[in-house]
């Protein structure tokens, strides 16, 4: 996981562990002077959740992690869990190691199969010693968002593909596609689209002869092109005319390099070849997928600074698969 995500990932777990703490206390403490009368610790449980506005299901569990209580629910209380042996569930596992308080990573529930967090808190004796477990399920669903999205790093990275299709790498040849017959009218025609009529996520697949673009008008849905739509400038008239914008990472000059080179590497060899290219121009970022299945995301300018030799292998750099 890049550490942009995972940093956005730790921040939400933050921000839900000081949401958390205070009511999960308060509510394991008064739960800890009612033990072990089941009536009242429900009580107690189904009053917890007007102070967990999200969350999914209470319960308490003794000490050996066997639930002693109904799930305190929004719908009410759910027997069917009562005596339940959660002592083998993966969110208990630093709970039952010591820790106070715990906030489990992301898992899928067993019963919804939806993703879903659970935060754990130890109750203790007034002697200190071990008593049981408040348990909160959370739908992830359900929590509040609490932060922006986070941020693609802008950096090379290289995929593996199918093992299969690799393997048999050098029994196949590239076959000449409609696409490759006529590829530098489509490559001027998609350098046209992408500067003057608002397309700006294109993917060109050679083999199929088809595009998919994005555009900013209806940047919700995609479009597919086949060869002849591709070879036909009226195409242009299909989408309304749009300034280059601003915001763009990629230069408006530097498209039609960029896809020119997407034609070279169509071309560079019979056997190790370029089935797709794809670009953005509001993240900058290329991508790649050759005959190996090999694919590559790399910034476009990074992109434009690699020559043949190095997709083939023969510089001093690796090769494409």
């Amino acid at each position: 996981m890049n550490d942009n995500l995972q940093e956005s990932i730790d921040r939400q777990r933050r921000i839900l562990k000081d949401w958390l703490a205070a009511p999960l206390i308060r509510i394991a403490e008064d739960c800890r002077q009612l033990w072990p009368d089941r009536q009242a610790l429900e009580d107690r449980l189904m009053e917890g959740l007007t102070e967990l506005p999200y969350c999914k299901y209470l319960y308490l569990l003794d000490e050996q992690a066997h639930q002693i209580t109904a799930n305190a629910s929004r719908i009410g209380l759910l027997d069917v869990h009562y005596s339940r042996d959660r002592s083998d569930r993966p969110y208990l596992g630093m709970a039952l190691a010591g820790a106070p308080f715990s906030l489990s990573d992301a898992y899928i529930s067993r019963n919804a199969r939806r993703p879903s967090l659970t935060a754990v808190q130890i109750i203790y004796t007034s002697s200190g010693d071990l008593l049981g477990y408040l348990g909160a399920d959370f739908d992830l669903r359900e929590l509040p968002a609490t932060h922006a999205l986070s941020t693609q790093p802008n950096q090379w990275m290289q995929l593996k593909g199918d093992p299969a299709i690799r393997s048999g790498l050098f029994h196949q040849a590239r076959a000449t596609s409609p696409m490759d017959e006529r590829i530098d009218l489509v490559l001027d025609l998609l350098a046209e689209l992408i500067a003057i009529n608002g397309i700006f996520h294109a993917k060109l697949h050679f083999s199929s002869s088809r595009a998919t673009l994005w555009s900013m008008d209806d940047p919700y849905r995609f479009r597919i092109h086949g060869i002849e739509e591709l070879s036909n400038p009226d195409l242009c008239l299909a989408y309304p005319r749009r300034d280059y914008p601003a915001d763009a990472q990629i230069p408006q000059d530097a498209v039609i390099r960029i896809l020119r080179c997407f034609r070279d590497l169509r071309f560079m060899d019979e056997t190790i070849y370029l089935r797709s290219g794809m670009l953005n121009i509001f993240n900058g970022l290329i991508g790649l997928t050759f005959s190996c299945d090999g694919s590559h995301y790399m910034p476009w300018d990074e992109f434009l600074d690699k020559n043949l030799g190095f997709w083939l292998g023969t510089s001093s750099e690796e090769g494409v698969c």
